[in-house]
């Protein structure tokens, strides 16, 4: 999947040893179909070559403003035009005061002052000393570069490169180019507030023993970032699983699906749209054991009785905003066989306005998967495709519900 295709990149290094990551960035955004033009401050080619960074993105790197390869000699202009974004990574205290003063004494710092702001975003991965990070000058030319339009990546925590330990890392490649992602993706769910809940619920047996299933929580992960992506502030009320947090999303940990249910009680009050993903237990025991249930010899197995357990979609589908319509509530059915006839009647059961259908055993635990939506209008069908492109599409269907709504 290339994220990027068709999208004209200029990335900015200036100087700090962070620059090897810049490599990195420079490797990942060319994987995901983006064109790289480099452009280096003189302080980031005493930190890695402008050979390095021309054999990465294939394109020749400019570190002067009097170029001659430009014959009008205005490479500043002629960068930001082309540029879809502008990414500075690593960017350096100086780099933010001087794009805080108008100082435009090399190329780079040029360009970003030259760039259209009204469509070529400008992204800053900041790099820097912990105390550097927490000097109130430096704190203060962040909030007015921010002010002034630009995009403020963050920072890590951990060791750095003089030895010390605190926040002013640069953050990881990786996540410097999902963000990018997320600063060049459509938001056409903007100023919405989206629950997710993903994965499956445990029901205790015994201190080591449950009652859960086979869903890995992929889809709904994956469902969280491209909500986030599409602009809304996204909570994902996660089931044991063994995934990371997409990058924006606040995530909460549960186990049983009474313990989903009580994380859910925020998602009533104030969400705009619900999701849920996660394939919660039907059914959860009376009665869980104090300590591990020991075999015996000829004594058989132990009686095992079950509980329904609370109906976690039908209940926030019945929440008085749902009813009201402020809350869009949207449910997942994960069935073996009859995949359709199965849907429609969880559809009418739950009470919601769309369904998601897909075959459990086909999909738990992979990577891909192919989806029916049912609502009013009849069944729409989300053919075979990576999870990751899956729910951007129903995003993309859920956010067009909406605006019909509106």
């Amino acid at each position: 999947m290339h994220d990027l295709a068709g999208k004209h990149i200029l990335l900015g290094l200036t100087g700090g040893v962070a620059c090897y990551k810049a490599a990195e960035v420079c490797r990942l955004l060319t994987k995901a179909g983006a064109t790289v033009q480099v452009v280096m401050t003189e302080a980031a080619t005493q930190f890695i070559t402008p050979v390095t960074m021309q054999a990465l993105s294939g394109r020749p790197v400019y570190t002067t403003q009097w170029d001659a390869r430009e014959p009008s000699n205005m490479p500043h202009i002629h960068l930001a035009r082309e540029a879809d974004a502008v990414l500075i990574t690593p960017c350096s205290a100086d780099f933010v005061a001087q794009l805080v003063q108008g100082r435009a004494g090399e190329l780079l710092p040029l360009l970003c002052l030259a760039r259209p702001m009204e469509r070529v975003p400008l992204l800053l991965a900041p790099a820097m000393n912990r105390e550097m990070w927490a000097h109130p000058a430096t704190q203060r030319n962040l909030r007015q570069v921010q002010e002034d339009g630009a995009v403020i990546l963050g920072v890590g925590h951990g060791d750095q490169a003089c030895g010390e330990n605190g926040p002013g890392r640069m953050l990881e490649p990786d996540e410097i180019v999902e963000e990018l992602l997320c600063a060049l993706a459509p938001k056409p769910l903007a100023g919405q507030r989206v629950w997710v809940t993903a994965g499956p619920t445990f029901e205790a047996i015994d201190p080591v023993r449950g009652i859960t299933n086979r869903s890995s929580g992929k889809m709904g992960f994956a469902i969280a970032r491209a909500a986030r992506m599409a602009g809304a502030q996204v909570t994902l009320v996660a089931g044991p699983v063994a995934l990371p947090t997409p990058r924006g999303v606040q995530r909460i940990d549960v186990e049983s699906a009474k313990e989903m249910l009580a994380a859910l009680s925020g998602c009533a009050e104030d969400a705009t749209i619900f999701v849920a993903t996660a394939a919660v237990a039907d059914w959860t025991p009376a009665q869980v054991a104090q300590h591990k249930m020991k075999k015996q010899a000829g004594a058989g197995a132990p009686a095992l009785v079950l509980v329904e357990n609370p109906d976690l979609l039908a209940t926030i589908a019945r929440s008085e905003r749902a009813r009201s319509g402020a809350l869009y509530c949207v449910g997942f059915a994960a069935e073996s066989e009859n995949l359709l006839e199965h849907a429609r009647t969880k559809r009418e059961r739950k009470g919601v306005p769309l369904l998601v259908a897909n075959v459990g055993p086909a999909t738990f635990g992979r990577d891909d998967n192919a989806l029916l939506l049912l609502d009013d209008a009849g069944v729409t069908e989300l053919p075979h495709n990576s999870k990751t492109v899956l729910a951007t599409q129903l995003v993309e269907q859920i956010a067009l519900r909406l605006a019909q709504r509106a």
